[in-house]
């Protein structure tokens, strides 16, 4: 039975998560956009890239608050966390009230993370199958 360094297995799944996430909302947008629906396209790839801003913003936050230990976080850091609801929420504030694209398409692009969590889940469900047989 093959033992493998769980701290090497996680890198490799952060490493691979945002481009789960880029392959899911580049696929996503471009299905949308075969089928004619330019706006509804046009606001998906925008809730994707908010969304997958989201989770970079959030990753680095928690790197540099577990890297630093005692000593205090810059102020990209902090910035990054306060920052980042508000500004999330006045984007989709903006889309909604404005009507510009509809609102709808750019929800559904802020839950790109998520399946890009899922599709990484899979992967590493197969890869654990793999190695158990």
């Amino acid at each position: 039975m093959n033992q493998t360094n769980p701290t090497a297995d996680l890198a490799q799944a952060e490493a691979r998560l945002p481009r789960w996430m880029l392959g899911l909302a580049t696929v996503g947008t471009i299905c949308i956009l075969l089928s004619t629906h330019v706006r509804f396209g046009a606001g998906f790839a925008i809730g994707s890239a908010l969304g997958i801003l989201n989770y970079l913003w959030l990753h680095h936050i928690v790197e540099a608050l577990v890297n630093s230990g005692r000593a205090r976080p810059g102020k990209g850091v902090l910035a990054k966390v306060l920052v980042r609801y508000p500004l999330m929420f006045a984007g989709v504030y903006l889309f909604y009230k404005s009507g510009w694209l509809p609102f709808t398409a750019v929800l559904g692009g802020l839950f790109v993370p998520v399946g890009g969590v899922l599709m990484e889940a899979i992967f590493l469900l197969k890869e654990g199958i793999k190695v158990k047989a």
